[in-house]
């Protein structure tokens, strides 16, 4: 006799727990017409309750040393070395050969430890004395823009999916993340893999889905102050642009490319995600000092 397969369901992930959507949907994603597993449909109010997760927490990562920070993002890079046989198999599992599993899997964590070693370093690169005639200073920093709706790559299940997130939390921002409908495997398993690596809840938040069902909701939310949108489909972004006026949103468009490409390895993808404060400061004449200041 014959049995019927037994497949994995796939929750989201939202403040550092394993919820079911609320919505009770679910999709099978579909390799050569077969189902390889059970994915969440997220809804509307799955979103909005990670948004309310992802604000909790970005205050508290921003507020944490670079350092730390870094520690962190190297410590998410051990774990995901410790289960990269999981992540190899989830790729090939999604139509992937086993040989561009395996770099595609190395390269994340390559990735991840790249970024890691920008947490403590960016801000110098982007900071600034600027110059000035008067008696004060004048300083101009990069701080976190603060929280990033993330429509991930769709080609691509795993690596471009990290590009994207270490480069939004190595500046201290918090993320809820839209993965690949149709290459999600990897997706959940990587938040288990923050979920275990010191990555405060919050922080990071995942969703499985429909796009196009949920790409209105990424874009008008008052409470997400930036949408990073990763494809081609100018339709979308058009629909995404002009929603985000409506809260000036700030919006980011990246290719769903080549991920293996040593471009997305850039300090510059940390600082899309910030803004740059400028402060003031007197200089206050010290009595008896004649010129000295």
């Amino acid at each position: 006799m014959s049995r019927i397969e037994v497949l994995k369901t796939y929750k989201i992930y939202i403040g550092g727990q394993f919820p079911r959507t609320e919505s009770g949907r679910f999709y099978q994603p579909k390799v050569n017409k077969k189902a390889i597993a059970n994915m969440c449909q997220s809804s509307r109010k799955d979103f909005r309750n990670a948004v309310v997760a992802a604000r909790k927490a970005q205050g508290g990562w921003a507020n944490k040393t670079t350092y730390n920070r870094s520690q962190i993002l190297y410590r998410i890079a051990e774990v995901l070395e410790g289960r990269k046989a999981q992540f190899v198999e989830e790729l090939m599992l999604q139509g992937t050969t086993e040989n561009a599993a395996k770099e595609e899997v190395n390269l994340s964590i390559d990735r991840m430890i790249y970024y890691a070693g920008w947490c403590d370093k960016f801000v110098q690169l982007y900071s600034t004395v600027n110059p000035v005639s008067g008696s004060y200073f004048n300083f101009s920093v990069p701080e976190p823009t603060g929280v990033v709706a993330v429509f991930a790559p769709e080609q691509s299940g795993l690596l471009g999916l990290v590009t994207q997130v270490c480069s939004i939390i190595a500046g201290g921002n918090a993320c809820v993340v839209l993965a690949s409908e149709s290459k999600p495997l990897c997706a959940i398993t990587f938040a288990e893999v923050m979920a275990t690596s010191d990555v405060p809840g919050g922080v990071v938040n995942i969703l499985t889905g429909n796009r196009a069902e949920l790409l209105t909701f990424f874009a008008s939310h008052m409470d997400v102050n930036t949408t990073l949108y990763c494809g081609d489909d100018k339709a979308a972004i058009k629909t995404i642009q002009e929603i985000a006026v409506e809260s000036m949103k700030r919006v980011r468009v990246r290719e769903d490319g080549d991920y293996f490409d040593a471009k997305h390895e850039n300090p510059y993808y940390i600082f899309d995600f910030q803004e740059t404060k400028t402060t003031w400061h007197p200089i206050e004449k010290i009595a008896g000092a004649g010129s000295g200041y």
